[in-house]
């Protein structure tokens, strides 16, 4: 989760920890944030969002992927760290306005797919009632949809202290080995009802540009191997002539121009995709020590969301 602002650090520094707890630059904080040592529970959100935050207008604006279609409401179940904790409540907005879904989210900020992996419990961010798997068993969704930045800080238990700045190839071989076994466990879960997997790819990472492609990739291969599916949220968030430059404003869309906030500088067609204090994350209301839900309207994390729904309204058209 993000770090506090702390005046007077170097640029460098600065980066690193407002990367705080999604993030793996070279070397990692001496302790976890206080909010990845008690993580938010699982919820399920069902309201619509409260006055004042990105769904108040009548929803986000839908991603204009209806199908038109009678099948049943999908179930969707949605896992993550702090990006997955702050896109929740927009992202069931979303799914709900679009596809009538039946949405539980829970994410924990701080945590690595190890973390969901039932068998680790005694190292782990997650508690076994919200393990993958167990989620799976207990919800019966048919898609779970996995938005992991690629944590590896020295609090994150499960992955036993090894990280991209200190052991790059023992860092990807543990992320796909996690990879595989959580689909083999979400697919064991669900039995004759298994689930969709949608991997979310992510946006451009300003410290190690070239992790969050490899992240992607292993992602997009673990997709192509079980049969599942990528939601390309990051290109949402990347300009269109570099996937993976990192920017913090870029031009506004079209959706963004027709509805009041989401155009954040509209005298220069340009939208805040990051809050000036905070790198990495898209919510654009200041760093609170408690991970929440974004309580604010903020482009970056409505794009991610939309792009997650139209993969899955794309996917319930192209399947009978």
């Amino acid at each position: 989760m993000r770090k506090p602002w702390i005046v007077g650090m170097t640029g460098a520094v600065l980066a690193g920890l407002l990367l705080g707890a999604c993030g793996d630059p070279e070397s990692a904080p001496d302790q976890a944030p206080p909010s990845a040592a008690a993580p938010e529970p699982s919820s399920t959100t069902r309201q619509r969002a409260a006055t004042g935050s990105p769904g108040d207008d009548g929803g986000t604006g839908g991603t204009g992927t209806g199908t038109g279609t009678t099948k049943p409401a999908p179930g969707v179940l949605y896992l993550g760290d702090s990006l997955a904790t702050e896109n929740q409540t927009v992202l069931g907005d979303l799914l709900k306005d679009d596809l009538d879904a039946r949405y539980t989210s829970a994410p924990y900020s701080g945590t690595t797919l190890c973390d969901y992996l039932e068998g680790t419990a005694d190292r782990s961010l997650v508690p076994p009632r919200d393990k993958a798997a167990a989620l799976v068993r207990r919800l019966r969704p048919d898609y779970v949809v996995l938005q992991f930045w690629g944590n590896a800080w020295d609090y994150t238990p499960c992955m036993d202290g090894v990280t991209y700045g200190k052991a790059r190839a023992e860092y990807f071989r543990r992320y796909t080995a996690a990879a595989e076994q959580l689909t083999d466990q979400i697919a064991n879960a669900g039995g004759e009802h298994r689930p969709t997997i949608v991997w979310v790819l992510q946006g451009p990472d300003p410290m190690t540009p070239d992790r969050v492609r490899r992240v992607n990739a292993l992602y997009t291969k673990q997709a192509r191997a079980s049969g599942d599916l990528v939601a390309d949220a990051g290109k949402a968030v990347s300009p269109a002539a570099d996937r993976y430059t990192w920017a913090q404003y870029l031009p506004c869309t079209a959706y963004e121009r027709e509805h009041d906030g989401y155009c954040t500088q509209p005298g220069r067609g340009r939208t805040a995709l990051h809050h000036d204090e905070d790198y990495l994350h898209f919510c654009l209301a200041p760093t609170t020590s408690k991970p929440r839900p974004c309580p604010v309207r903020s482009p970056g994390v409505t794009r991610m969301a939309r792009e997650i729904t139209r993969a899955i309204a794309d996917a319930r058209t192209d399947r009978p």
